[in-house]
């Protein structure tokens, strides 16, 4: 009993911090939660919270190729991961908010095209793994002596734990949405869209500069 605790307490914590941090998902679910509404962006999350799972599960199972192959295409997989961010910085750039604004409802389909985005973007950046791979190590989530029932119960609760992060975000950004016209929308879009152009810039050079280096 007392190895559950253990092992749910920290797969809540590891999941919260896998996806705590404000970087191209989160503003991925912040810029839905106030185009597309609360649950739109919720689905986002959850496809994102699929992909840090899976990332878990590779690292706790201890698949060395899936390690080595990043470590071997780092330079490959940052530039990949900036072409992508860089695509939807213009994309958010382009948008109309009033045309999402003036859907007066939203289908599944459009909650299952929300999921698989968080899911792709999410999953284009597989450098989150030596994250990860840290985390376990800090909160010493795998330990010998557990069995397959910590294991599972832990990866559940690393999900549960991302759930919880993405609900409250997008509880609490839904809250001011009513604050904010089609302009303010047209604003946000174009905000978080050139932030992310330039994260891909910045990434894309830091790549080039690595790759001529020899870094």
């Amino acid at each position: 009993m007392e190895h559950f605790a253990y092992v749910i307490l920290r797969g809540i914590a590891i999941g919260i911090l896998i996806s705590a941090p404000m970087g191209p998902i989160g503003m991925l679910v912040i810029q839905r939660t106030l185009n597309k509404g609360r649950w739109a962006a919720y689905f986002t999350g959850i496809g994102a919270a699929v992909s840090d799972l899976i990332y878990c599960l590779l690292t706790g199972l201890g698949l060395s190729f899936v390690t080595d192959f990043i470590e071997t295409h780092q330079l490959m997989l940052q530039g990949f991961g900036s072409i992508v961010l860089a695509a939807f910085g213009v994309y958010l750039c382009r948008k109309n908010p009033a045309r999402a604004l003036k859907t007066p409802t939203i289908q599944v389909n459009t909650y299952w095209k929300d999921f698989v985005t968080g899911f792709l973007f999410t999953f284009s950046n597989p450098l989150i793994l030596f994250f990860i791979i840290g985390l376990f190590a800090r909160f010493n989530f795998l330990l010998p002596e557990f069995r397959y029932y910590h294991y599972a119960s832990g990866y559940l609760s690393i999900f549960c734990g991302a759930l919880l992060w993405w609900f409250l975000i997008t509880f609490f950004v839904n809250k001011v949405r009513s604050h904010f016209n089609v302009r303010s929308l047209w604003l946000v879009n174009r905000i978080i869209g050139s932030i992310l152009i330039v994260m891909a810039a910045i990434g894309l050079i830091i790549s080039i500069y690595d790759y001529v280096t020899g870094g």
